[in-house]
């Protein structure tokens, strides 16, 4: 078995089919380890077997979902071509899955390669991950936090607004970050989850936008962050950064996770594992959450300019100096 530590949990991975295994450890950005099985909390087994699982008897959830005995079975689920049997303990909680894609899903799998790719880390690393973290009290967020040992902001934009830019720049600068896109939080530290990063003249796999994957440096596992920035497009030729209110930053937090397209099958997901376990909270507390994360903080909007110009880190500091001075 194979661990990644992801979203502030432990999971392990045992797999019975090669390609599977192979996407596994490509979506983990290659950060598969060796681990104490004690330590694992999210055990993932995808099966070798094509039959499906047992559910004569068991109660419906709704389509393709049924459950017995604080177990859930999801059949095809978010349209992956996975099936999942999921059972949860008191510390850890067991997904299994079968890959029976019926014959649409089959055919898009192999047509729409980087899209299903993305869907199948989903459904069997990123979904769990975030869904045992909700148990646990974390929500997901559509957000990154990094440091270059002085500020830490928790950095939130919608996609396509240049926050990936943003932080590649600041990794290059010597700055660590918990992730990308995606981490969970729960208004005082956020974990990231650990994904390749997809960027113009990566070497990896060929992604939507014309951009690649690639492996993240300086990539650590959770941050507590101490100011908020809301990043937005700007028009002038160097970026500003203000004062804003922890109301518009809030919002801006919310909004993001909400609008992110990698979570826009999570919240069905999640609902229907909450339904069938009784386990969880029926909807994440995503603005409780964002409202704990900017309540005592600074917040800032950051209005990105057409050049680079000066590193977020080199503002927030000068930010700070004049409200000493």
């Amino acid at each position: 078995m194979r661990a990644l530590r992801t979203a502030g949990e432990c999971l392990g991975f045992d797999c019975s089919l090669d390609w599977v295994a192979e996407l596994i450890d490509e979506g983990s950005a290659r950060e598969l380890r060796d681990f104490d099985l004690s330590a694992v909390s999210v055990n993932v087994s995808v099966e070798s077997a094509r039959s499906a699982f047992e559910t004569r008897g068991w109660n419906p959830v709704g389509r393709g979902a049924w459950q017995r005995d604080g177990e859930v079975v999801v059949e095809n689920a978010c349209t992956s071509g996975f099936d999942l049997r999921l059972r949860c303990g008191p510390d850890s909680v067991e997904l299994t899955y079968r890959w029976r894609p019926p014959t649409r899903d089959r055919a898009a799998a192999l047509v729409l390669r980087s899209r299903f790719h993305l869907l199948a880390r989903a459904v069997l690393m990123q979904y769990p991950a975030l869904w045992w973290a909700g148990v646990r009290g974390r929500a997901p967020m559509h957000a990154s936090a990094w440091t270059n040992g002085g500020s830490t902001p928790l950095v939130t934009a919608p996609s396509g607004i240049g926050r990936s830019t943003l932080l590649r720049h600041e990794l290059e600068l010597g700055s660590c970050a918990t992730g990308d896109n995606l981490a969970v939080g729960d208004g005082t530290t956020l974990w990231g989850l650990v994904e390749p990063v997809r960027v113009e003249g990566g070497s990896g796999r060929r992604m939507p936008h014309g951009r690649r994957e690639a492996a993240m440096a300086g990539r650590v596992e959770a941050l507590d962050p101490d100011a908020v920035v809301v990043l937005e497009r700007g028009s002038g030729d160097r970026p500003t950064l203000h004062r804003c209110s922890s109301t518009k930053a809030e919002r801006a937090l919310a909004t993001s996770t909400y609008m992110a397209a990698e979570l826009r099958r999570y919240w069905a997901f999640a609902a229907t594992l909450a339904a069938g376990t009784g386990v969880g909270p029926a909807h994440p507390p995503v603005t409780e959450v964002a409202s704990a994360f900017v309540t005592g903080q600074t917040s800032f909007s950051l209005a990105l300019g057409k050049s680079p110009g000066a590193c977020l880190s080199e503002l927030l500091t000068d930010a700070e100096v004049a409200e000493c001075a």
